[in-house]
């Protein structure tokens, strides 16, 4: 099996439109959820989530790649771009084939498919529908339109697992260049849900908070008064490369990973399984993988959404996994910060669990005052504010609908 680095890091968040900006305001603690910008919310039972703030597809973008896309795609090229700069990999003096395309997202192109709804009702129904509407509207177009514009000749498609699926895309492609079938992987994933569909969909789930006068603190992952989860968008993306090539290549290696598992609860189609069974089998597996034991693992950023069954069933399978013994652990839940991306959550996770690697900083989870008097005493969750401590392995969990539950272990090389 060959050794699997990171060389390249890329961010949009709610909380920072580059890798660098989204590290200082998570290490600050900033929320980045406010009122919805994008739809009217008179009629909708929630009123915020957590938007880009600024942002400018024609930084890395042209007009007609802005034009083509649906903006889940346009995030993701965004994000690509800037890990592509950071990586400092030249792909032309490589072979185009040994460079691939994992991306995840959970919905793909939704905006697009409402607009294109909306105009064919509201034009008496005449099917008068834009060229692009299909190849907008795709969930593979953003792994697609990515290879085109580096050449890139190798594995590509699209890992959809709901919530989980960046976690997914980022250990396909870690196998693939752990079986040598590949020498680098552009992974991550992306998502565009704050539309009217989506949140009046996950609204009529009962998921969503709707704490709209407060919305800056709504997502309180953890604490008693949690009541849904915050909606967010953007997308994190990672160049992995095989460890000799990136050493050969004089590249800059934040961390190495070492272990991924995915599972699932077959349990139900949005709640997870009340004891965390998958998810505790999915770490174990990781850590198995990672061949380390519970003790060796110093930060686990959880999947925490902050609605009131899914944090406790990850807080039960936490406590079993690491058997109540947290000396060595801290956990967060960032998502306090930038709301839950759905397909690109466990990909700008991945970036704060190596962003802490690198900076030996836990970042904190906000807004929550009171833990709820289910979590086990002494378990070492970190809020208020970030905190120093050494970090050498960073361990990071991403759960979907339809019970897919996905950890993925980083370590300090």
């Amino acid at each position: 099996m060959k050794r699997v680095v990171i060389t390249g890091l890329g961010a949009l968040t709610p909380i920072g439109n580059s890798v660098d900006t989204f590290w200082k305001n998570a290490i600050n603690g900033q929320s980045g959820a406010s009122k919805i910008t994008k739809f009217d919310t008179t009629l909708f039972k929630t009123k915020f989530a957590a938007e880009l703030k600024d942002f400018d597809p024609k930084k890395y973008l042209d007009r007609n790649q802005i034009k083509r896309s649906d903006l889940f795609t346009q995030y993701a090229l965004y994000s690509v771009a800037e890990a592509m700069e950071d990586s400092g990999l030249d792909t032309s003096i490589m072979s185009p084939f040994d460079i691939g395309v994992i991306w995840g997202t959970g919905q793909g192109g939704m905006q697009t498919f409402e607009d294109e709804v909306k105009n064919y009702v509201e034009g008496n129904k005449n099917p008068r529908f834009s060229p692009f509407f299909i190849p907008k509207l795709l969930s593979n177009m953003a792994s697609g339109l990515i290879a085109m514009k580096y050449g890139l000749m190798g594995i590509n498609y699209t890992a959809v697992s709901a919530c989980a699926s960046s976690s997914s895309a980022i250990m396909d492609a870690f196998n693939y260049i752990r079986l040598n079938k590949a020498k680098v992987m552009v992974t991550g994933g992306s998502e565009s849900p704050i539309t009217e569909a989506s949140i009046g969909g996950f609204n009529a789930m009962k998921a969503l908070s709707t704490a709209n006068d407060h919305a800056e603190e709504a997502s309180r992952p953890f604490d008693v008064d949690r009541s849904g989860f915050v909606m967010g968008e953007g997308a994190g993306a990672l160049i992995l490369e095989e460890y000799e090539h990136a050493k050969k290549r004089g590249a800059t290696i934040y961390a190495e990973i070492v272990g991924a598992a995915m599972t699932d609860d077959a349990y139900h189609i949005s709640a997870t399984h009340p004891e965390g069974l998958g998810a505790i089998k999915a770490m174990q597996l990781a850590m198995e993988e990672a061949n380390i034991n519970p003790e060796a693992v110093n930060y686990l950023n959880t999947h925490a959404t902050s609605t009131p069954v899914g944090d406790i069933s990850e807080v039960k399978a936490v406590a079993t996994t690491f058997n109540n013994r947290f000396d060595h652990l801290k956990i967060s839940a960032t998502k306090s910060m930038t709301g839950h991306l759905l397909g690109a959550a466990g990909a700008i996770e991945a970036i704060l669990a190596i962003k802490t690697i690198q900076h030996n900083t836990i970042p904190p989870t906000i807004n929550t005052t009171t833990l709820d008097p289910e979590i086990p005493a002494g378990m070492p969750i970190v809020t208020k504010e970030a905190i120093p401590h050494n970090v050498t392995i960073a361990m990071s969990n991403t759960f979907g609908f339809g019970g897919h539950n996905a950890t993925t272990i980083f370590k300090k090389i």
